[in-house]
């Protein structure tokens, strides 16, 4: 009986050595995936997201350096640089290519045709022509699509609601962006519904131009700001802050990272959330997936966020019908 029990014990044990063994094995030579990762941004200014987004990755089993190396390629506000780091991934033979947003999504497709390629926040994915439609994608393009057009509308109306009296807005915006007429193309309208004057003022997002723009914002006796959705303005969240508080003006923006860094109001998608969603289908393509089988899907988290320390800062007295729609208030 004892004899019979040893060599069972002895089996198992030996099995246990063997799939170990192959464990190893396959771990040594099984395939390495390489992901580019496409950012009109900065690593900093960006660091939040990604992170998000490497976190998932995680969660799913994919460990940098272990069955996944990312390639991150950063424009850091240059939108020319975009086609060229795009093309550079592609030359580096990625099995995946996942962009930022809408310019970063059409600088990637005219690049590949063939490579998958993940949105984690563009703005109008069928506006772009990056795919056929949100259900059925049709191509090498899927993800995820932020619904940017359509919030800055509803950003334009909580600030009015938030600033009782505004009559004038000056709307911070890139030169040339797609983006950006996509997004003007919604609040235009909303602009008039509401009474308001729009004042556009074009501006780079580096710290000469922002500190211009504000100045002409002051000049021009605006009520409070707005921003259009983009990475690049994103990026330099902090120095937005910090000039709306300067020239203490009212502001909303959309995303609550500017609240993080002292910011009066956000609303928007949350961006992380996306972020992380973004890793499923990274996932899912890795396993086989094709995009073009992957629907599109839309942000499911939306946050309207108020600093009341940052009220203070400018005298603004928020009414109370707006901090009681409020998901979260900082007093």
């Amino acid at each position: 009986m004892k004899l019979l029990r040893k060599t069972a014990l002895a089996s198992i044990l030996l099995a246990g050595a063997l799939l170990a063994a192959v464990a190893v094995e396959a771990q040594q030579t099984g395939k390495i995936f390489r992901i580019g990762y496409l950012d009109a941004g900065t690593a900093s200014g960006s660091a939040v997201l990604v992170e998000a987004f490497r976190q998932e990755l995680r969660k799913l089993g994919w460990i940098e350096g272990k069955n996944i190396i990312i390639e991150y390629r950063f424009a850091a506000q240059k939108s020319e640089r975009r086609p060229e780091l795009a093309a550079e991934l592609v030359r580096l033979k990625v099995d995946l290519i996942v962009v930022d947003a809408g310019p970063s999504a059409l600088a990637a497709k005219g690049a590949t045709s063939t490579i998958p390629i993940v949105m984690t926040i563009v703005a109008d994915p069928v506006g772009f022509d990056l795919v056929a439609s949100l259900a059925r994608p049709g191509g090498n393009v899927t993800g995820n699509a932020s619904l940017s057009p359509e919030l800055i509308t509803k950003r334009l109306e909580i600030l009015k609601d938030a600033v009782p009296k505004l009559a004038r807005v000056g709307l911070l915006r890139l030169p040339t962006s797609i983006t950006t007429e996509i997004q003007l193309k919604e609040l235009k309208p909303t602009a008039l519904a509401l009474k308001l004057r729009l004042d556009e003022i074009e501006t780079q997002a580096d710290a000469k131009s922002l500190e211009k723009a504000f100045q002409t914002v002051k000049e021009k006796r605006v009520g409070a700001i707005i921003t259009t959705a983009s990475r690049p303005f994103f990026a330099e969240r902090k120095r937005i802050v910090e000039l709306a508080i300067k020239y203490r003006l009212p502001a909303i923006y959309f995303q609550k990272e500017f609240v993080d860094e002292g910011g009066l109001m956000s609303y928007g998608a949350d961006y992380a959330d996306l972020y992380r969603r973004s890793a499923g289908y990274v996932d899912k393509i890795l396993k086989g997936a094709k995009p073009a089988d992957l629907p599109v899907e839309q942000p499911k988290k939306f946050e309207f966020i108020v600093n009341l320390k940052a009220a203070n800062q400018i005298g603004l007295t928020i009414p109370p019908n707006v901090l009681y729609r409020a998901d979260k208030v900082i007093k």
